[in-house]
């Protein structure tokens, strides 16, 4: 699990321990295991979110883990061309590559760290496929999509595209170098991640060695939801176990606590963690298939206005040996 890695974690700014006087640390509600199914055009998916009430998600809608599965020759797999309107979608690439097209102009190559982030806005068309040499090749693949909600006010805002690189993430590490964390938006004691963001979140992937712990300060007006990647620890002061495929809901408070076991129970020797939160918007949801929206009417009408081609339309293809006008 590559993502972004460092030669010495002791250079890197390091995240104060949080006062025990004044720190709250936040209790865990509960712990869910996401049910394992098929995305697109078949590719394996963990659902992250599965089971979750959505008052505990907000302001997140949707999350898969994506993998992670080593492909052979000719077995990677991307999605059609599909509609978005009312969110934003953020996909993570830690292991492979993923190719994104939009109807609004943007796209690109998403590799090892990277992340693409598309606010859909108004509405778009998009496609998210594997590149032609990996289809050729095989190899591994592994990744999430997050769908981040926007409140009335935004949901029919302009599209937009953001490419981040994994070098612009910004990295810390914990007080003993014991754990990288790579902010990808938002804020961490003081050090902002490069996404920016319509609604107020913060997103973070912590990588932690056996053994070691992770007190994150959190914004108090923030929900907070770590979703374990690869390993096993635990969460909140109470220590309760996760694994690879669970997600911890927490609690009110002011502070994160994560730890790696000691001992490695799988591939994994250590923790790798996704821990996600922000503003909850308080309004009513009414989500279906690619949209999300406040109503049942709103969703009627972008149905209506995707099959009128009022979303987009999806750009032509430049045919070798054909001049393109």
């Amino acid at each position: 699990m590559p993502a972004v890695t460092v030669d010495d974690i002791l250079l890197l700014p390091r995240i104060s321990e949080p006062d025990p006087a004044v720190a709250q640390d936040r209790p865990v509600l509960a712990v869910t295991t996401a049910p394992s199914g098929y995305e697109g055009e078949g590719f394996p998916v963990r659902r992250a979110f599965a089971g979750v009430d959505l008052r505990a998600l907000d302001p997140f809608i949707h999350m898969d883990q994506m993998g992670e599965v080593n492909y052979a020759p000719g077995e990677p797999k991307g999605t059609a061309w599909h509609p978005h309107r009312g969110f934003e979608t953020v996909t993570y690439m830690i292991d492979g590559t993923f190719r994104h097209q939009d109807s609004n102009g943007g796209g690109g190559l998403i590799t090892n760290g990277d992340t693409q982030w598309m606010t859909a806005g108004g509405g778009i068309l998009h496609i998210e496929e594997p590149p032609e040499d990996l289809v050729m090749t095989g190899g591994l693949f592994h990744g999430f999509q997050l769908w981040v909600n926007l409140p009335a006010r935004l949901k029919m805002t302009g599209p937009r595209y953001q490419d981040i690189r994994a070098g612009q993430v910004a990295l810390l590490s914990s007080p003993d170098g014991g754990a990288l964390v790579r902010v990808i938006a938002g804020e961490v004691a003081g050090h902002r991640g490069p996404g920016v963001t319509h609604t107020p979140i913060t997103l973070l992937h912590a990588t932690l060695e056996p053994g070691a712990q992770l007190r994150l300060p959190w914004r108090a007006d923030f929900n907070a939801l770590g979703y374990v990647l690869a390993g096993s620890g635990t969460v909140g002061p109470g220590r309760q176990p996760v694994r690879t495929g669970q997600l911890a809901a927490f609690g009110p408070g002011d502070v994160i606590t994560v730890t790696a076991n000691r001992r490695a129970d799988g591939p994994s020797q250590g923790l790798d963690i996704l821990v996600l939160g922000g503003e909850p918007i308080g309004e009513p949801v009414a989500a279906y298939g690619p949209f999300v929206m406040n109503t049942r009417d709103e969703l009627v009408q972008a149905f209506q206005d995707y099959q009128a081609g009022r979303l987009g339309s999806i750009p032509a293809e430049p045919h070798p040996g054909h001049d393109v006008l």
